[in-house]
């Protein structure tokens, strides 16, 4: 039996393929807001406020997909990234470990050994987790980090650039003032 028979035979170069794969939400959302605009363009009051919505959803959708695409980097780190009910896990062939969103206190990016940057999760007893930008799977925290209160999007997007000087302090739960009771 040939060895080659499990696999299938594609016309489309793997460089092509990455690229489409890379970009697939965009191309998806602005395929979605077409289809709005072709409703629009069917005329009518119901059409049209229909074709509307479904337009200004798939580009709200669109502008998310393009700002989460930056984070989406060629799996180069070893281990993996899940996200699973509010607790984000990593784990590599070393090392590995889980923290729970609700129990981060900071976020910081850094260079390990001068080559390979990783988030550094920091909970609230001070244990440490870190996890490379480019494990698998990690571009799914762009979702969780951008939820977390006070967060400064700039700061989060300039992450996946090259040039961003390290460390690179991210976030820091604010300080929560707690009320005394009045006697």
């Amino acid at each position: 039996m040939p060895a080659d028979r499990g696999r299938r035979m594609s016309f489309v170069r793997p460089e092509v393929r990455a690229v489409v794969a890379r970009w697939r939400d965009v191309l998806v959302s602005l395929g979605v807001a077409l289809v709005g605009l072709w409703l629009i363009s069917l005329g009518g009051v119901v059409l049209g406020a229909i074709g509307g919505a479904v337009t200004l959803a798939a580009l709200a959708l669109g502008l998310i997909a393009l700002r989460r695409m930056r984070f989406r980097m060629e799996i180069e780190a070893p281990g993996v990234v899940e996200i699973d009910e509010g607790r984000i896990s990593y784990m590599g062939p070393i090392t590995g470990g889980a923290v729970g969103v609700s129990a981060l206190r900071e976020i910081e990016v850094l260079d390990v050994a001068g080559q390979r940057r990783c988030w550094r999760l920091v909970q609230d007893d001070g244990q440490a987790l870190l996890v490379p930008l480019a494990a698998a799977g990690a571009e799914q925290l762009y979702d969780v980090f951008s939820t977390l209160p006070k967060m400064n999007g700039r700061a989060l997007m300039s992450v996946p650039e090259p040039d961003t000087d390290m460390p690179l302090k991210l976030w820091r739960r604010p300080l929560e003032t707690r009320q005394l009771p009045v006697l």
